[in-house]
């Protein structure tokens, strides 16, 4: 009997269970939860799909709840696009899903992206919906959706045979491998932010003038809430000059987020009267290779901040370089294997001149000069700079007027900079008004 009857009590618990789940009520007392009451997107460029954003839609009430429908408030209009727990909102369909039932301690989950239509501004325009879920009883609940659209304008494989002029106050969209210039072209970039996208670059087997001019990955969008994708390292490619690249300059220009940010190829011939670069207000920052890297190049650096970087901020393998009044901080977030501030080597005779200039990071010794046992030149000077590296005491002809940075030093490292934020990857480095380095660096002297 004991056999019979467990089953039985088992079977009638079951049933017990489905049927109380499987109730449902038009009582205008239930109500739907939501994760969020407002899906707020980042930024999106115009007619380029975003990121897939989610939220959760919970029955918390004591019985099922039917939607006769959830549909896209201004249909598709908007540019957004939804799917309800695998039903998508097919434009095409009025942008709605009937007849969905969400059980008492069930879910559904709700996926929703954006391709925004074209807005004919130069700004940044909001754009915003709604997904409105109607019930069985008649209560409607609404989520909004919000985003700001940017027109933008979209290159893809830019091939420069001649001299070009690029400038626009629309952003530029870079797909593709990139931009390519070919050797005996000049292609100018002025007053303009391009964003490349991952796997494009900039290649120049000519000659690139570039001033007030940003060079960025795409992404619009946050890693995590706190972390926007523009504070993330190798996005894109970076610039390559390759070895035909001759008579380049950058102004005030800003390349971040990218793999290797500068790379100049090994140069056919140093032209000691000619720099194959020169960079002026400059900044390099937050790059998952190196910050410039410049072989058998003669090149100058004035007033540039390179900063964070996963090898060197300044690698040079032999050439002329230049330094005078820059910052070179070595301050990279996401590896402790990282590179070293400035490194320098006899791979070509090498000529460096580094005067006025910041050197220092995190770790106790952030210059890195290799000599190797070839019969090239290697000669080095730095004066009137900060410099973090065992003090060289009995060289006063490579190291004048130095101020030798210790890790014992009260002021050292990050501390002579306005924000090193190691939690929220937000870096400001200008200098603090504690610093001991005023008329170093790339920023101006502090002020009376």
């Amino acid at each position: 009997m004991k056999r019979i009857l467990l089953p039985l009590l088992l079977l009638g618990c079951l049933l017990a269970a489905c049927s109380d789940n499987d109730s449902f009520s038009a009582d205008r007392g239930n109500r739907l939860t939501f994760s969020a009451d407002t899906v707020a997107m980042d930024t999106v460029f115009s007619t380029v799909g975003s990121s897939t954003y989610t939220f959760w839609v919970f029955n918390n009430s004591g019985d099922g709840i039917r939607l006769t429908s959830v549909r896209l408030k201004n249909g598709n209009q908007t540019g957004f696009r939804a799917n309800v727990d695998g039903s998508y909102l097919d434009n095409t369909m009025g942008s709605v899903v009937s007849d969905l039932e969400v059980r008492k301690g069930d879910s559904l989950r709700v996926f929703v992206e954006l391709t925004a239509p074209e807005n004919n501004r130069l700004d940044p325009q909001p754009v915003e919906d709604a997904l409105v879920f109607t019930l069985e009883s008649g209560v409607v609940q609404t989520v909004v959706l919000s985003a700001h659209s940017w027109d933008a304008t979209p290159v893809t494989d830019l091939h420069v045979t001649a001299d070009t002029l690029i400038e626009s106050a629309k952003p530029i969209v870079v797909y593709g491998k990139g931009i390519q210039v070919d050797s005996g072209a000049v292609l100018t970039l002025r007053n303009t932010t391009l964003y490349f996208h991952d796997g494009a670059g900039l290649n120049v087997g000519g000659s690139l003038h570039a001033e007030n001019v940003v060079m960025r990955g795409d992404r619009l969008d946050h890693m995590f809430d706190y972390l926007p994708y523009d504070r993330v390292s190798g996005q894109w490619r970076g610039l390559v000059f390759t070895r035909s690249s001759q008579g380049n300059t950058l102004i005030d220009t800003e390349i971040r987020n990218a793999m290797t940010a500068v790379l100049l190829e090994d140069s056919a011939a140093i032209n000691a009267e000619s720099q194959r670069l020169t960079m002026t207000r400059c900044v390099v920052h937050n790059a998952s290779g190196g910050g410039v890297v410049a072989y058998n190049s003669h090149i100058g650096l004035y007033q540039c901040q390179l900063t964070n970087t996963l090898d060197d901020c300044l690698a040079v393998y032999g050439g002329i370089v230049d330094v005078d009044h820059c910052t070179l901080a070595q301050f990279y977030p996401f590896s402790a294997n990282r590179g070293a501030a400035l490194r320098f080597t006899d791979h070509a005779p090498l000529t460096l001149t580094c005067a006025n200039s910041i050197i220092t990071g995190y770790e106790d010794d952030e210059i890195m000069g290799e000599r190797t046992d070839s019969v090239n030149a290697f000669n080095y000077k730095f004066s009137n700079c900060l410099l973090r590296t065992p003090a060289v005491d009995d060289d006063t002809v490579s190291f004048k007027q130095i101020l030798w940075e210790t890790p014992k030093d009260t002021i050292q490292g990050k501390k002579h900079f306005v924000k090193i934020d190691e939690e929220n990857l937000d870096y400001d480095f200008h200098l603090d008004s504690l610093s001991t380095a005023w008329g170093k660096g790339c920023y101006p002297a502090k002020t009376q």
